[in-house]
């Protein structure tokens, strides 16, 4: 079957070196808001520019099928960026996670076979092929269950069982096992038949699914943004190695700049929470908590309940307002609400600005994708580093549905799920203002004492609904 476009190897080699640059850039600038929206259309220029070339140079399939594919596949993209809500992109981020751990795999596992077909054995690329379909059936499994968390389809609690570690163990060692069988064997006895050595690829594609499982379930929902972020790196990791497996260097400079910003990413977020990897994946934290009601036993006769009349008068008097936004916004969309009550208290002459947790909502800046899709400027955003100091000098500080990221305990205690991890000091303000539907504690499952203290008000009920009440009664007297 004949290529639609015959290119010397160098200037494919060249074009695809364009792409890996164009890579590097779109990166760079997607570290910063105002040059983001550049960056991503660099990358998606780059990544069409190699899947372009790629699909006009490669002789395995007939065109018809090549633009078939890339149809469909661009026609599911279209649909879910224009129907997938803002806040359910966390999920969408760990199914693309999987996709691209599916997809590393697939090839992987298919170049084994068509290298075995030829006679163009390479022990090298044989285990690389190797690593490449354990980390990509791990990515790809690992993410659904992420994705299902996320999205509520499956429970979100830790699922702990006895003995956990050895059957993850287990399972490994057996992806491993079929691994070196299918890297060693036929170079060791020669001649191996087809239908005794491929299958060993197979064995590891399903023990990797299933340690994938295994490790993403005994994983709370406190712990998802750190696991959307490892699991991106893992999906970059198994498409730099199938880049490897073919020998294509655009995959394996975007499987690279995945992998290691991923990994970066992850870093941070683990110590955003004061955890370390090996205690997110083996730690358990994000196990249910106790519902609204024993909440109400603990805080018995120390919670202040306030209405949005009263809140208000607050704000009337008040000169620096500090908005902390929650999972709880994001969940009931009330980020324009939010931004239009932001911007009517500016225009009043008070100094607005948002304190941004980096592990607050469901992954990596989901609080900055929310307002910005507001169009809250960024410069009103100050991470927990830049905003701690100034509650101290804060008149009015309003939580709208986040919980362990404002919890003081975090503070004080020696241990617990949150012990030691970095939170917003809210509490320092003069005034809080905490807007949540119940008492009930956040993933973490701890109680929070800020909810009891002299200076916080309770705002019950959703939080849409209860900003644009807010937001109503600031209107009517302003």
């Amino acid at each position: 079957m004949a290529a639609i476009l015959d290119l010397p190897e160098a200037a494919l080699a060249f074009v695809y070196l364009v792409a890996g640059v164009m890579f590097i850039q779109g990166l760079r600038d997607m570290t910063h808001p105002r040059t983001a929206p550049r960056g991503n259309l660099i990358s998606a220029g780059g990544m069409a520019l190699a899947v372009g070339v790629t699909v006009l140079v490669t002789n395995i399939l007939t065109p018809v099928l090549l633009f078939a594919g890339l149809l469909v596949g661009g026609a599911v993209g279209v649909w879910l960026a224009v129907t997938v809500e803002t806040t359910e992109m966390p999920q969408l981020v760990g199914l693309f996670n999987g996709f691209g751990g599916g997809a590393s795999a697939l090839v992987a596992g298919a170049e084994v076979i068509d290298m075995f077909g030829t006679g163009s054995f390479g022990v090298g690329v044989t285990a690389t092929a190797s690593l490449a379909g354990i980390i990509g059936a791990v990515t790809f499994w690992g993410s659904v269950v992420a994705a299902g968390k996320l999205h509520g389809v499956i429970d979100d609690s830790a699922v702990r069982y006895d003995g956990e570690q050895i059957a993850k163990a287990a399972f490994l060692i057996v992806a491993v096992l079929a691994g070196l069988h299918l890297t060693l064997r036929p170079p060791l006895l020669g001649s191996v038949p087809l239908a005794e050595w491929v299958p060993s690829y197979w064995v590891l594609i399903v023990a990797a699914s299933i340690l994938g499982v295994l490790l993403v379930i005994p994983i709370g929902g406190a712990d998802m943004p750190v696991v959307i972020a490892l699991l991106n790196s893992y999906s970059g990791l198994a498409a730099a190695t199938t880049g490897f497996v073919l020998s294509n260097s655009v995959l394996i400079i975007a499987g690279t700049l995945v992998g290691a910003s991923g990994l970066i990413l992850t870093i941070i977020m683990c110590e955003s929470m004061n955890r370390s990897l090996a205690n997110v994946f083996f730690g358990g934290i994000g196990e249910s908590g106790d519902d609204g009601e024993e909440m109400e036993d603990i805080y018995e006769g120390q919670i202040t309940t306030t209405s949005a009349e009263e809140v208000e008068m607050i704000l009337d008097v008040a000169d620096r307002v500090v908005i902390v936004p929650g999972y709880g916004m994001a969940v009931a969309q009330a980020q324009h609400a939010v931004a239009e009550l932001a911007e009517l208290l500016a225009e009043n002459g008070i100094d607005v600005e948002f304190g941004i947790h980096p592990v607050a909502g469901r992954m990596p800046g989901h609080m900055n994708v929310l307002l910005a899709e507001a169009d809250v400027p960024y410069e009103k955003l100050r991470d927990l580093e830049e905003i701690n100091p100034t509650f101290s000098q804060t008149d009015v500080v309003i939580v709208i549905g986040a919980n362990d990221v404002v919890n003081p305990s975090a503070n004080t205690a020696d241990s617990g799920p949150i012990a030691g991890m970095p939170v917003l000091n809210v509490g320092e303000a003069r005034t809080v203002i905490v807007n949540k539907r119940s008492l009930s504690p956040g993933f973490s499952g701890v109680p929070n004492p800020l909810f009891a203290q002299d200076n916080t008000n309770m705002l019950f009920g959703d939080a849409k609904e209860s900003m644009q009440e807010l937001l109503n009664v600031y209107k009517e007297n302003h």
